[in-house]
C-alpha cells in the first residue's frame, strides 16, 4: 500500500449542526494534509439531514484555499443530474485556482430520493442511458478531443487552463469497473457500500483496461470504512455507532445524524439486525492500530492496488480526527505524527 486518501461525506453528527460538520470537513482535510495523506475527496448528497455536503464543487474550491499540497477532489459528482459542459467548466475552474491538485470523481447515483432527482432534473430531458456518452463528452471537453462529427465539435471549456483535473469513475459494481476501463479512467470501488465482489471487479478493470486521454495505464482506489482507537475493544464501541446508522437506514428511517454510541449500544437490535451488523462490517476496517494496518494491507494485496481511501461515520470528531491519526501512524505516513492531547482535541 503506496498511499493512504480520505473521502469525507459531511457526516452530522445527533446533537450537532450541518454547519458544524462543514467545519468539521474543512478542519479534517487539513489535518489529514499534515499527516500525510495523498488525497481529500468529498461527497454529494441531496435532501439527506444526516449528510450536510450537498455542493461538492464549492466545498472543494474551499478546502483546496486552505490547504497547499494534498489532492482536493469530487466523490463524487452525480453526473447524471448535469450537463457534462457545465461540470466540465467547474472543474477547469477549480483546476486553474490548484492546478495539479484537483480530481474530478464521477458516479451515476441518484444521491438522494425521487423527488431530489426530479427536483434537479426539472425541465430537462434526462435518459440514465446517455451516462457512458456524458463521460465521454465530458473526456473530450477537458481534453479538448471532439470528433469532428459531434453535435458540438468546435465548443472549447473555459478558463483555459494548460492542465486537466484527474477523472476517476466512481463505482460499486463489475458494471461500472467495465465502463471504466473502457473508457480510460480511473476507477474507485466503493466497499463502503458494497462489502462484496469488489476485488472482482477491480481484476475486471484492470484486465480490460483501454489506455486514454486521461491515463495510459490503469489506476484503482478501494474505498472502506476504517474505525481506529488505542484498543480493538474501543475502536469496537465507537464503530457501534456506524452500525446502528447503517441498520436505520436500510429500514428506510430519515436520518437526524449520527447516533451517539450510548444510542447504538442502548438500541434493541432484532436477530435480524445482528445479521445485517454483521454483514456490513465487511465493509468496514475496525480495530487497534495495528490491526488496522493489517487489514488496509490485505485488503491492498486481495485488490492488487496501490491507494486506499478511509471514510467513516464515528459521532464524535475528536475521535475521528484520532483515528485518522492513529491510522496515519500505524502506516507510517509520516515518521513522527504528534497526536493531540485530550487538552487540545478539537472538539
Amino acid at each position: 500500500m503506496k498511499k493512504l486518501s480520505v473521502l469525507d461525506q459531511s457526516p452530522v453528527s445527533e446533537g450537532s449542526t450541518p454547519a458544524e460538520a462543514l467545519v468539521q470537513t474543512v478542519l479534517l482535510a487539513q489535518e489529514a494534509e499534515r499527516l500525510g495523506y495523498h488525497r481529500f475527496w468529498v461527497s454529494e448528497h441531496h435532501a439527506a439531514p444526516g449528510l450536510a455536503g450537498s455542493s461538492p464543487e464549492i466545498l472543494i474550491a474551499h478546502l483546496a484555499a486552505v490547504t497547499s499540497s494534498i489532492r482536493i477532489g469530487s466523490g463524487g459528482v452525480l453526473l447524471t443530474h448535469y450537463s457534462a459542459y457545465k461540470v466540465a467548466e467547474n472543474f477547469r475552474v477549480l483546476e486553474g485556482l490548484s492546478p495539479g491538485r484537483i480530481d474530478l470523481g464521477i458516479g451515476r447515483a441518484p444521491g438522494g430520493a425521487a423527488l431530489a432527482t426530479r427536483a434537479l432534473q426539472e425541465n430537462q430531458l434526462r435518459d440514465l442511458d446517455r451516462y457512458e456518452e456524458q463521460i465521454q463528452d465530458l473526456i473530450s471537453y477537458l481534453y479538448n478531443r471532439f470528433d469532428p462529427a459531434h453535435r458540438f465539435a468546435g465548443l472549447h471549456v473555459t478558463p483555459a487552463v494548460p492542465t486537466a483535473p484527474e477523472i476517476w469513475l466512481l463505482g460499486s459494481s463489475i458494471g461500472s469497473s467495465s465502463l471504466s476501463a473502457k473508457l480510460g479512467t480511473g476507477f474507485a470501488f466503493a466497499q463502503f457500500i458494497n462489502g462484496d465482489g469488489g476485488s472482482a471487479a477491480v481484476k475486471e478493470y484492470k484486465k480490460n483496461f483501454r489506455s486514454s486521454e486521461v491515463i495510459g495505464s490503469p489506476r484503482c482506489i478501494v474505498a472502506v470504512f476504517v474505525v481506529c482507537a488505542e484498543t480493538s475493544e474501543e475502536a469496537d464501541r465507537l464503530a457501534s455507532s456506524m452500525d446502528l446508522s447503517l441498520i436505520l437506514l436500510e429500514k428506510g428511517h430519515v436520518s437526524t445524524g449520527t447516533p451517539t454510541v450510548e444510542q447504538a449500544l442502548a438500541y434493541k437490535y432484532t436477530p435480524y439486525d445482528m445479521f445485517r451488523i454483521h454483514d456490513n462490517r465487511k465493509r468496514m476496517v475496525v480495530g487497534s492500530p495495528e490491526s488496522v494496518r493489517e487489514q488496509l494491507e490485505a485488503l491492498a494485496e486481495l485488490y492488487q492496488c496501490e491507494e486506499i481511501m478511509i471514510a467513516n461515520l464515528i459521532h464524535s470528531f475528536p475521535d475521528k480526527l484520532k483515528s485518522l491519526q492513529l491510522v496515519a501512524k500505524a502506516c507510517g505516513l509520516q515518521s513522527s505524527v504528534n497526536l493531540l492531547s485530550d487538552g487540545d482535541r478539537l472538539r
